[in-house]
């Protein structure tokens, strides 16, 4: 499908993640990968932060309110808070973490995990997102996430890098 994987290799396609655990026959999945120059706990900090803001495109998905680009002191998520924030308003709800691990989270009918692998100084942050049933318009919606998690990725990898710089 067009736009189902972006930044992946074939073995991160076909490891296991959390959110297969939660849809057994998905109607919809995307993979999406990206490597920051960082060690896993720099990138942890800013993934758990996805509950303060999008950290994709703020001008389409948060009414152009900037995500924060500080880290701030927030306890690890834990399941049942809200998601993330969008537009002003908390949206969707934490399912699963593993601190330092992956954060998994639904929104708008999707459930999305984030997995940390550390790979030496660096870390590869991945991304599967699953969607369980609807009608689904698959193509558009894959090429529509593929724009707004890539941003969101590289985003959140550049935060965790310049955290890590200094």
């Amino acid at each position: 499908m067009i736009g189902d994987r972006w930044g992946v290799s074939p073995p991160e396609v076909a490891r296991h993640y959390p959110c297969d655990e939660l849809v057994a026959e998905p109607v919809l999945q995307v993979w999406r990968g990206v490597t920051a120059r960082a060690e896993a706990g720099h990138v942890w900090r800013w993934v758990a932060q996805i509950r303060l803001g999008p950290y994709s495109y703020d001008w389409i998905d948060n009414l152009g309110h900037r995500s924060p680009r500080q880290l701030r002191d927030l306890p690890d998520p834990e399941p049942g808070e809200p998601f993330t924030t969008a537009r002003g308003r908390p949206v969707g709800s934490i399912l699963a973490v593993m601190p330092g691990q992956h954060l998994t989270g639904q929104i708008m009918g999707a459930i999305m995990s984030y997995v940390l692998v550390p790979e030496g100084e660096a870390t590869r942050l991945l991304l599967k997102v699953v969607v369980a049933q609807g009608r689904v318009v698959a193509p558009l919606l894959s090429v529509g996430d593929l724009v707004m998690s890539r941003r969101q990725l590289l985003n959140l990898a550049r935060l965790a890098e310049l955290t890590a710089a200094g």
